[in-house]
């Protein structure tokens, strides 16, 4: 019982990881890298979709990403959507779209360090909301007398070992985004 609900944190902390790499993909840091415009949505036929669905996105050069639309008369949908993007980005379009990463500002790579910095808490949180949830189920086991009090202090210590480890990857992780924002 006390292994299924160890099991059942691992699980969603590396859930929180994960959701933790999709936010920091949204980061800019001044490379092409098709993952910026995951977040990009495209009006077509009445239902907005995404950039992905609707055309192959690829990486020209260092700088600079390619769209390529599926169909030619998206090219002015998919421009639009990713003008009004919150990603700061001004595509260059003709049958295909080419959208060029300026190279970043300090001030702006300070900026983007923050946004980092916020998704990290937001893993940690939801890491601790984890560890959170799993000891109230450990201490209603022991309520209802299914576990021993031994069992309970026990399974509480293995439980914020799993929490530490999993608080440390998101501090790693962090580490490595400040490093790639900051590198010219």
């Amino acid at each position: 019982m006390i292994n299924d609900l160890k099991k059942d944190a691992e699980d969603r902390m590396n859930k929180s990881l994960d959701s933790l790499d999709h936010g920091f993909a949204k980061v800019r840091t001044g490379r092409a890298h098709p993952s910026i415009l995951n977040g990009v949505m495209v009006p077509y036929y009445g239902s907005d979709v995404p950039l992905n669905q609707v055309a192959n996105i690829g990486v020209e050069d260092s700088r600079t990403l390619l769209v390529q639309p599926f169909e030619r008369s998206m090219v002015n949908a998919i421009d639009k959507a990713i003008r009004e993007s919150d990603l700061g980005l001004n595509p260059v379009t003709a049958d295909s779209i080419r959208v060029p990463m300026a190279a970043l500002t300090e001030e702006t790579r300070r900026d983007m360090q923050k946004v980092a910095r916020n998704e990290a808490e937001n893993a940690k949180v939801a890491i601790r909301n984890i560890r959170r949830d799993v000891l109230g189920d450990i201490k209603a086991l022991l309520k209802e007398k299914e576990i021993s009090e031994d069992d309970e202090r026990r399974a509480g210590d293995e439980i914020q070992k799993i929490t530490d480890k999993y608080v440390a990857e998101v501090d790693k992780r962090l580490a490595a985004k400040e490093a790639e924002l900051m590198k010219v």
